[in-house]
């Protein structure tokens, strides 16, 4: 996961030289699934005949947003399958999506203690399908696998509620339109349903 940590550490560069004409910032964790169409009857590989579709696990997200005047902003959100998963059930190929996605974020306030988050953005797939035959180089760098790439436009909401001072928990769906995603599962279409508990810095005017 070093991979995480860079693209965090390099979001937190980004924002820095920005949150002081921000209203406020965000940071959030979270965990949820996905669901996607297709049959549950398919292939133990992606490269086999029948196709899985991109479906179940616990996935885990992390993600955060800076806003500025009139509730508009920017964010970034990763989510990942938390556990490889079995492609096509057990003894299937071991595999990890990994989602990321940049957004304009609309945060309109509803009450005191409540407020939404709209989203729409790019982004793109990374799937990892593990089980290759182990060389020196992937040994050496944890990286025994070979990656799907593929781009992606989503949108999405929440509703965020303050259960205590600047922490709040948001129930959430996200929507990604991912092209090209029928070479490695039934559907381009996928839906990620959650929840995060997150921390506000800064606040409205």
């Amino acid at each position: 996961m070093r991979k995480f940590a860079f693209i965090a550490t390099a979001l937190v560069l980004f924002a820095l030289p920005n949150l002081a004409s921000a209203q406020q910032g965000d940071a959030m964790l979270g965990f949820g699934t996905v669901s996607s169409p297709g049959a549950a009857a398919c292939g133990t590989s992606f490269s086999l005949a029948g196709l899985c579709p991109e479906d179940g696990g616990l996935y885990t997200n992390i993600s955060a947003d800076v806003i500025f005047h009139r509730r508009v902003g920017f964010g970034f959100d990763a989510a990942w399958k938390t556990t490889q998963g079995a492609y096509g059930g057990a003894g299937g190929q071991p595999y990890r999506p990994i989602l990321y996605d940049f957004n304009a974020v609309y945060q309109p306030r509803l009450g005191k203690k409540v407020g939404a988050d709209v989203m729409a953005g790019i982004g793109w797939q990374s799937t990892r399908f593990y089980g290759y035959e182990p060389t020196s180089s992937c040994v050496y760098f944890g990286a025994c696998y070979q990656s799907s790439n593929h781009f992606l436009i989503d949108v999405g909401g929440g509703l965020r509620y303050y259960v205590w001072g600047h922490v709040f928990v948001r129930p959430e769906v996200h929507y990604y339109k991912i092209f090209n995603n029928t070479v490695d599962f039934t559907s381009g279409n996928v839906i990620r349903l959650g929840a995060s508990i997150g921390y506000t810095i800064g606040g409205p005017d």
